[in-house]
């Protein structure tokens, strides 16, 4: 990371590149017991999230990711009425959650309070839903939630989290995803942001294979764009306790009653397809 008297730059060793954001203001910085956060104004981007030097997200473009990391999985599912996120503590993949009327119960697991905290205050379009009837917000290890889920007891599993490295390194490994497959139902749906596709696609072979490892069988990585993070494309890898994943509920998605800026049965068909080389490294 390097920062220019008017720019916020962080460096991505892994692909040899950069993303920047020209600032007017560190609006707050601080130490949480698990991660450091900062929040920066933009002068065209909004606020801009920085953890651990990374960045999380921005104002402007932030509804990309949180659509992607549930919309799709939502409209695959028959009728998700309990789901759990794990992470997510900017709030906006909740939001999007509870767009959904079949959704019953939606809980949030963030391990560190302070990121959903400064959402409240600094990105507080996201966290509309906080207060939702269906709403619960748990500020604990996600790990050892999914480790002591009852036994099919969910339809939804949505992982939004940080990059595998500190606390989120636990996330993306055969013995968590087995938490995942035991907690759901037969139908259910695990998702998980699934980094660069560009960059990271060692890592995606990786975490599928460790799907498989777990119990689940249908398995799709699904691209989209994401200026903010590395390499600017990013991606989400959706896979299934029984059942495939090649259809959705498209009329569904066509008729939705709620307003999206990125996603529809279109973008979703989209994003089922994949580009030749990821066909190539991914064996489909």
């Amino acid at each position: 990371m390097s920062q220019h008297p008017s720019w916020f730059t962080e460096a991505h060793q892994a692909s040899g590149s950069s993303i920047g954001y020209r600032v007017e203001k560190l609006l707050h910085a601080e130490k949480t017991p698990f991660q450091t956060i900062e929040i920066y104004q933009t002068t065209d981007w909004g606020n801009l999230m920085v953890i651990d030097g990374c960045v999380m997200l921005t104002s402007r473009d932030n509804f990309l990711y949180h659509e992607m990391m549930t919309h799709p999985a939502l409209f695959t599912h028959a009728r998700a009425k309990r789901v759990v996120i794990i992470g997510g503590g900017d709030c906006g993949t909740l939001r999007e959650v509870l767009k959904h009327e079949e959704v019953e119960h939606a809980v949030q697991v963030e391990i560190d309070e302070r990121v959903t905290r400064l959402a409240e205050q600094y990105f507080p379009e996201l966290c509309d839903s906080n207060n939702d009837p269906r709403a619960e917000l748990l500020f604990i290890d996600g790990i050892k939630y999914m480790a002591e889920a009852e036994p099919e007891s969910l339809d939804l599993i949505i992982v939004d989290s940080t990059d595998p490295v500190g606390p989120a390194e636990g996330l993306f490994n055969a013995a968590f995803y087995a938490s995942c497959y035991k907690a759901l139902r037969h139908g259910g749906i695990l998702v998980q942001q699934s980094e660069s596709p560009i960059a990271h696609i060692e890592l995606i072979k990786s975490m599928r294979s460790a799907m498989r490892t777990a119990g689940f069988s249908a398995v799709k990585t699904l691209p989209f764009p994401q200026p903010c993070y590395p390499t600017g494309w990013w991606s989400c890898t959706m896979v299934r306790k029984g059942g495939d994943l090649t259809g959705f509920r498209e009329r569904g998605a066509l008729s939705k009653n709620f307003a999206t800026r990125y996603y529809n049965a279109d973008m979703h068909k989209a994003a089922l397809a994949q580009p030749e080389f990821m066909r190539e490294a991914l064996g489909e």
